[in-house]
C-alpha cells in the first residue's frame, strides 16, 4: 500500500524533544502545566511565534536513494524526514510532545477522535480470547465498544466490575486479562477511581492500566498514580470550543512504537489520523488550558455548594460528602480544583427534561447538548443520551437514574449573573409543578 513504512522508534527516543527523553527528568515528576511550558517550542517556518501547519498528505525527497533509506526505517521524523501523513505529520507530532508534556509520560499521539483512541488502544493490547475487566460506569460508547463490539470482532470478552470494591477487581482478573480499563472520573456519575490501588491490583497480576482522563485534565495526572496508558477525548476541556473531534493516546515510548508497527500497529493499520488543521488549533489552545479548568472547576464548586444549601440532590467530587471526597484530594494536582462536572438528580426524566427546557429556553443559564468542556454550560439526562447504548440494568448497576442531569460548567458572562438564572429557572419550575397540584 502506497505510504507504508517500515517501524521507526526514533521519533519517541533519546534526543528527539526535551520531554520525550528517556532521561532522569522522565522519573521527576512536574505539575501537568509547568510540564507543558518545559516543553520544546515549535517555531513557524519562517521564523513565527506559531508553529507551522504542515496541510500535505505526502512528502517529497530530492534523491530516490532517500526514500529507500525512509522506507527501512533508516531516516524518520527525528530528522525532518516524513513520508505520509498518516504515519507522522510534523503539525500532529508536535501536538502529541505537547499532550505527552501535558500528562506526564514518554510520549502521546493524537487521534481523530476520543473513541478511536479507546478503541486503538484496546484492540493493540488485547488480541482474540483476551480478556478485559472494566468500570461498569463507562461513557456509553466506551460500554457498548466492550460490551458488543469487541466480543464480536475481535473476540476479547469484558468483565464489567464495581471499580470501588477492590476485592471484586481482584476476583475478576484471570489468566487471560490484559487490561484493567476505567475513567478517572466517571461518566456521568462522577465517582472517582482509586488509581493507585487499581493499578498496583493489576500491575501484580501483569495487567496494563488504561484511564480515560478526559473529565480531569491537569486536576489529575493518572501516569504519576500508576496507569500504563491514558486516554482523551480531546474534543472536551483540552479543546474547549466544542468545534473539534480529536483524541489522544498517553503511555510509553514502547507502546506508542508498537502501535506504529507496519505490520501489527493499530495506530498504523486502522488510520485514525488527525488533521493537521486540527492539531494546530488544539494546540494553540493549551497553554490556557489550566486557567480555564480553574474556572470551570470555581463555579462548579460554588453552585454544587449553593445547589446542596437549596435542597437539591447534587453529585460533585469537591464536595466533602461525595463518597470519593477524600481520595480526590490525596491525588488532585494541587491549585485547579476538583472538576467541572456536576450532577443534579431531579428523580425523573420528566422533572430533569423540566428543569432543562426552563434552563436553557428561559433563562439561557445554558445549552441542552451532549458534550463537555465548552465555555457555555452544557446539560443532557444520561439515561436518555450519553448513556444511553446501556439497558436499564446496567445504568442502574451504574448507579445512573433516570432523572440524572449532567453538567458541564461554562464560564461565560459572570458566575453571580449565571446563578440567578439558575435560582430564576428553577422557581419557574416550582410555579409550573405547583399550578399543576392546584
Amino acid at each position: 500500500m502506497e505510504g507504508s513504512v517500515l517501524p521507526c522508534k526514533r521519533p519517541y527516543e533519546e534526543g528527539y524533544g526535551e520531554f520525550c527523553k528517556k532521561n532522569e527528568a522522565m522519573k521527576k515528576w512536574v505539575d501537568p502545566v509547568q510540564g507543558l511550558a518545559n516543553a520544546r517550542h515549535e517555531f513557524g517556518e519562517h521564523g513565527g511565534v506559531n508553529m507551522s501547519i504542515e496541510a500535505s498528505a505526502t512528502f517529497t525527497v530530492m534523491e530516490p536513494e532517500t526514500m529507500k533509506r525512509m522506507f527501512s526505517g533508516e531516516l524518520g521524523p527525528e530528522r525532518d524526514f516524513y513520508i505520509y501523513s498518516r504515519h507522522f505529520n510534523p503539525t500532529v507530532l508536535n501536538l502529541g510532545r505537547q499532550i505527552a508534556a501535558l500528562e506526564g509520560t514518554e510520549a502521546a499521539y493524537c487521534t481523530s477522535s476520543g473513541m478511536s483512541a479507546i478503541s486503538s488502544v484496546l484492540t493493540q493490547l488485547c488480541s482474540h480470547g483476551d480478556h478485559v475487566v472494566a468500570s461498569r460506569c463507562l461513557y456509553g460508547g466506551t460500554h457498548a465498544l466492550l460490551a458488543h463490539f469487541l466480543p464480536r470482532a475481535c473476540g476479547v470478552s469484558t468483565t464489567f466490575v464495581d471499580i470501588h470494591r477492590l476485592e471484586d477487581v481482584k476476583n475478576a482478573i484471570t489468566p487471560s486479562t490484559k487490561v484493567l480499563y476505567f475513567e478517572s472520573m466517571s461518566n456521568p456519575t462522577l465517582a472517582v477511581a482509586d488509581i493507585p490501588s487499581l493499578s498496583a491490583i493489576a500491575h501484580e497480576k501483569n495487567v496494563k492500566v488504561v484511564v480515560d482522563n478526559t473529565f480531569t485534565p491537569v486536576i489529575l495526572s493518572p501516569a504519576k498514580l500508576g496507569a500504563d496508558v491514558i486516554i482523551h477525548s480531546i474534543s472536551k476541556y483540552i479543546s474547549g470550543g466544542a468545534d473539534v473531534i480529536a483524541g489522544a493516546i498517553c503511555g510509553s515510548a514502547d507502546l506508542i512504537n508498537s502501535m506504529m508497527d507496519l505490520h501489527q500497529g493499530a495506530l498504523m493499520l486502522l488510520g485514525p489520523t488527525m488533521n493537521p488543521k486540527v492539531a494546530f488549533e488544539i494546540s494553540e489552545r493549551l497553554p490556557h488550558l489550566g486557567l480555564r479548568m480553574k474556572e470551570h472547576c470555581h463555579r462548579s464548586y460554588t453552585y454544587a455548594s449553593r445547589m446542596k444549601k437549596m435542597g437539591l440532590k447534587v453529585i460533585y467530587p469537591g464536595l466533602e460528602d461525595h463518597p470519593q471526597y477524600t481520595l480526590l484530594k490525596s491525588m488532585v494536582n494541587s491549585g485547579y480544583g476538583y472538576g467541572g462536572m456536576l450532577c443534579v438528580d431531579m428523580e425523573s426524566e420528566e422533572r430533569a427534561n423540566m428543569l432543562m427546557h426552563h434552563l436553557q429556553n428561559y433563562t439561557q443559564f445554558g445549552l441542552m447538548a451532549v458534550s463537555l468542556g465548552y465555555y457555555e454550560t452544557l446539560m443532557s439526562c444520561s439515561g436518555s443520551s450519553t448513556s444511553s447504548e446501556m439497558n436499564e440494568e446496567e445504568k442502574e448497576l451504574a448507579g445512573i437514574s433516570p432523572g440524572l442531569i449532567r453538567m458541564s460548567i461554562g464560564y461565560s458572562g459572570t458566575l453571580e449573573q449565571r446563578w440567578g438564572q439558575f435560582e430564576n429557572a428553577l422557581t419557574s419550575m416550582t410555579d409550573v409543578l405547583s399550578s399543576k397540584q392546584m
